[in-house]
């Protein structure tokens, strides 16, 4: 019997790339390859790289230098380099580093086993199309492997806003929602497999356009037995429509969290941004949530020191956050893209900028423990995803989103256990089941 080839998997940045990674693994999978934790014994290597941040492909570059020498160990060894900086660096990955010999851009996984194969015969392989087919189509979820209790499922692709700092249009293409009655399925087949929770994933999960709205995707959702948590991420604040606001209110299974980035809190940035936004719009979009589901925890996305962002300019998103309360958010310094319209703008300097982002997340740290604090007293349900650290112990997510760790639990993985929260500390809340 043959033994089975493995597969070593790296993955960086958004969910999305996590769900990329796990279908990568099941296409693969059809050829024979079982996933491995340690890329010293894999037959293949693949970095699931992302784009976004700063010195994103110099990160990879001195991540394959390190892999390098693991050909001399074993000369059967294939590495391969996949998601937006494979997108965005095609021929050049394979130029700098020789030692690569496949590299796939985000919409072309399903082609995988055939790259593979091509690899295997001693040739190279490259696909960075933006082809016609229906990747998930190919990449059918089998109903094999039992799985977590929470899951994610991508239900839409790529963006059409243009901000001037991101790179998505360019390495993730136009918009593309997968058809409803496709997800559906997946999500049935995901339940079958003892997931609980789907968080529906998109770069403009709110603009999602399958033959209905993500509003009534989510009704569809929850009507299938089991499925017992739906989420959604990320969002854009124009495709905010009422509803889908009014879903927070009336579908149970709905959790009351949503993340809905605004990125500045002055006009003339969100401007120059082209978020086609204003502060003041997104104000009365955050009331309209409240007014819906009053007890919503808001997550968010700022950047400090964007191209021409004043001391007024700053100071108008730090008030735009004391008015907001956020229960999370992800707060980053500008970082220039090349080829994005931001990147040829006058920068703010470093040191003003890694100011500003102290500042803000101190705030927003603030906001966040009040929250967490808040918490203490109160009764929640945990879906329980894994043991704790101690004996006895077990970990999962509130329905807001916060790590839980349930002491001297009875619950299992895959329970949803009614908890009292008895404390808080700075990332998780503790609790017993009641």
């Amino acid at each position: 019997m043959t033994a089975p080839k493995k597969l070593f998997i790296k993955t960086y940045g958004c969910q999305m790339n996590v769900y990329d990674s796990e279908r990568m693994v099941e296409a693969l999978g059809e050829q024979g390859y079982v996933e491995t934790k340690t890329a010293e014994d894999a037959d293949m290597i693949l970095l699931n790289t992302c784009h976004i941040r700063e010195k994103a492909a110099e990160k990879v570059y001195s991540e394959l230098g390190r892999l390098k020498p693991l050909k001399a160990l074993n000369p059967n060894l294939k590495i391969g380099v996949a998601g937006c900086v494979a997108q965005a660096e095609g021929e050049e990955i394979m130029r700098r580093q020789p030692a690569v010999d496949l590299v796939v851009g985000p919409q072309s996984y399903h082609r995988l086993p055939q790259m593979e194969a091509k690899t295997r015969e001693g040739s190279k392989a490259l696909d960075t199309d933006f082809p016609e087919e229906d990747k998930f189509e190919h990449l059918k979820s089998r109903p094999k492997a039992k799985r977590a209790p929470a899951a994610f499922l991508t239900v839409q692709e790529g963006c059409d806003k243009f901000c001037a700092f991101c790179v998505v249009p360019y390495t993730r293409g136009a918009e593309v929602s997968r058809p409803a009655a496709q997800l559906l399925d997946e999500a049935r087949n995901l339940v079958g497999r003892g997931v609980r929770e789907l968080t529906l994933l998109g770069q403009n999960v709110n603009a999602y356009h399958g033959g209905m709205t993500l509003a009534a995707l989510i009704r569809e959702l929850a009507k299938i037995d089991g499925l017992e948590r739906i989420r959604y991420t990320t969002s854009h604040p124009n495709d905010m429509g009422d509803d889908l606001i009014a879903a927070h209110g009336e579908i149970e299974k709905l959790m009351p969290y949503l993340h809905l980035p605004v990125q500045s809190g002055s006009d003339h940035i969100l401007k120059r941004m082209n978020r086609s936004h204003t502060a003041e719009s997104y104000l009365r979009l955050i009331e309209k949530i409240r007014a819906a589901r009053p007890d919503i925890v808001m997550s968010g996305d700022f950047i400090v020191g964007f191209p021409e962002e004043s001391d007024a300019d700053f100071e108008a998103t730090m008030e735009l956050v004391r008015q907001v309360r956020y229960g999370y958010a992800y707060s980053f310094k500008y970082s220039t893209r090349p080829g994005t319209p931001a990147a040829e703008r006058a920068q703010v300097d470093p040191a003003v900028a890694d100011a500003r982002l102290q500042r803000l997340q101190g705030l927003i740290f603030e906001q966040q423990q009040e929250i967490q604090q808040g918490m203490v007293g109160r009764e929640l349900s945990v879906l329980v995803e894994k043991p704790g650290r101690n004996p006895g112990q077990m970990v999962g997510k509130s329905e807001y989103l916060h790590a839980v760790h349930i002491d001297e639990a009875n619950a299992a993985i895959g329970d949803i256990a009614r908890v009292g929260i008895v404390g808080a500390q700075r990332n998780s809340l503790t609790a017993r089941e009641i």
